[in-house]
């Protein structure tokens, strides 16, 4: 009896139980629980490396403010310190140091998250957000763009040299398929088929979803290509990696699929390569985005994400229906969709006339 009562004991330990902390075991250590929680997204979760991140730095941030508020080390931390008045007390700095409301709120869902793993891990009695309201945010519109500037972007790089013309086939592709900047930079050669006019992308979640463009972001793709066939050739100014080749050439994507490699790994040949011969990372991305802008006059600032609002926004006053819109922009609830899709009173009022059947204004019958 007594070994099988230590041996639940040691169990409880590891386990950090919140009521053997109180019944005398050391409590556990909040960058220890930060840690496991941390894993078990990465793992469990399926979320993706970037997301994975801004919980790490969102998690680190309050542990950071919860040591200045008890005068203790980030390591001395344990639950007792995660209270309702120290998650309070966190967003009462972000606002301080100017943190906008909306990413405020993004960080108080990090640590909503993280509260839940932990009741539900029976780590806490209660959650300490539970009581913490959100934030209040305004209701901004993202940037777009219009027809004409969009017109001015798309041609903004300088299309005589490859880099130019690499830079093109991303805007183009960004504003064909409304991607998102880290869908773009993952996208490897075999994701695109350029006789069927369709790029195979992974979003949130590694869900995969087939996306069309149109013949400009093909014939902008085919010129990127042979370009590449010039850089591995060593006929270009650029040094770029054999490795990099494309299998088959621009006919790996003409339709067809390409061999993959023997072994338990595939080779990835990335679409966008850097001048080094590697995948482009979506810092370089958006600063390609934000330079054409500026080549071109743009006056807003414009972000790969606004080129993806500038898609759907384009698309909806087309005429395109909400749910086709959803599908393409990979989101799961229509209600994100929604808020990437808005029309001006203006544009609202001539719907209005000319949908509804008694919108216009009828001559009153002569008596």
């Amino acid at each position: 009896m007594s070994r099988a009562r230590g041996d639940s004991q040691r169990m409880s330990r590891a386990r950090g139980d919140s009521k053997m902390s109180r019944a005398g075991a050391p409590a556990p250590a909040l960058a220890d629980l930060k840690a496991e929680f941390l894993a078990f997204i990465r793992h469990n979760r399926n979320l993706s490396p970037n997301t994975v991140r801004a919980y790490d730095s969102d998690l680190s941030q309050l542990l950071q403010h919860l040591a200045r508020r008890h005068t203790v080390k980030p390591s001395e931390l344990t639950l007792s310190h995660f209270d309702a008045d120290g998650v309070r007390g966190y967003l009462e700095d972000l606002h301080e140091r100017g943190v906008s409301p909306a990413s405020a709120g993004r960080h108080l869902a990090a640590l909503r998250t993280f509260a839940a793993h932990l009741v539900r891990d029976d780590r806490m009695d209660a959650d300490p957000t539970a009581l913490v309201g959100s934030p209040r945010r305004a209701r901004t519109l993202p940037a777009h763009l219009g027809a004409a500037d969009m017109d001015k972007l798309l041609v903004a790089p300088d299309a005589s040299a490859p880099a130019g013309r690499r830079d093109r086939a991303i805007l183009e592709l960004f504003y064909a398929s409304g991607l998102r900047l880290s869908e773009l930079c993952d996208i490897d050669l075999e994701d695109v088929n350029l006789g069927r006019r369709t790029v195979r992308v992974r979003g949130k979640g590694g869900k995969e979803r087939m996306v069309p463009f149109n013949t400009a972001t093909a014939a902008a793709i085919r010129a990127m290509l042979e370009d590449r066939e010039a850089l591995e050739a060593g006929r270009s100014q650029f040094a770029v990696r054999p490795s990099t080749k494309a299998r088959g050439g621009p006919s790996a994507v003409e339709g067809r699929t390409s061999k993959l490699t023997t072994g338990k790994a595939r080779r990835r040949d990335p679409l966008f390569l850097n001048l080094r011969g590697g995948r482009l990372t979506t810092r370089s991305v958006d600063r390609i985005v934000r330079q054409s802008a500026r080549t071109a006059s743009i006056p807003q600032g414009i972000s790969p994400h606004a080129l993806r609002h500038t898609f759907a926004t384009h698309l909806l006053r087309a005429g395109a229906d909400l749910r086709a819109i959803q599908e393409l922009l990979g989101h799961a609830q229509l209600s994100t969709t929604q808020r990437y899709t808005h029309l001006d009173v203006g544009r609202l009022m001539d719907v209005y006339k000319h949908s509804h059947p008694r919108a216009t204004r009828l001559k009153t019958p002569q008596s």
